[in-house]
């Protein structure tokens, strides 16, 4: 689950438009794809949300770690303010 902020929209758009291959190349899919939240409870308060599944944890990992889309992570890291957690499901 992906808790992000964009700063620069411009230059983050890249990201948008390339990301969806790289998550299906490790079969991935989208559950929730930068939608933005209600705050129900408590003082979390993100302003957008992203949700990716998986098969399995080594999907997620192999994904994660992939060479090919560090640099696509780098420009997350450098248009955003974001906060990322790895949590295995209910089967």
């Amino acid at each position: 689950m992906l808790d992000l902020a964009i700063n620069d929209f411009p230059a983050f758009s890249p990201y948008i438009a390339a990301i969806p291959a790289h998550i299906a190349r490790h079969q991935g899919r989208y559950i929730v794809q930068g939608a933005e939240p209600t705050c129900i409870e408590g003082d979390w308060a993100p302003q957008r949300l992203v949700i990716i599944e998986f098969p399995d944890r080594a999907n997620a990992e192999a994904f994660l770690s992939d060479p090919t889309i560090q640099d696509l992570f780098k420009v997350r890291h450098e248009t955003t303010t974001s906060k990322l957690v790895l949590v295995e499901g209910c089967s």
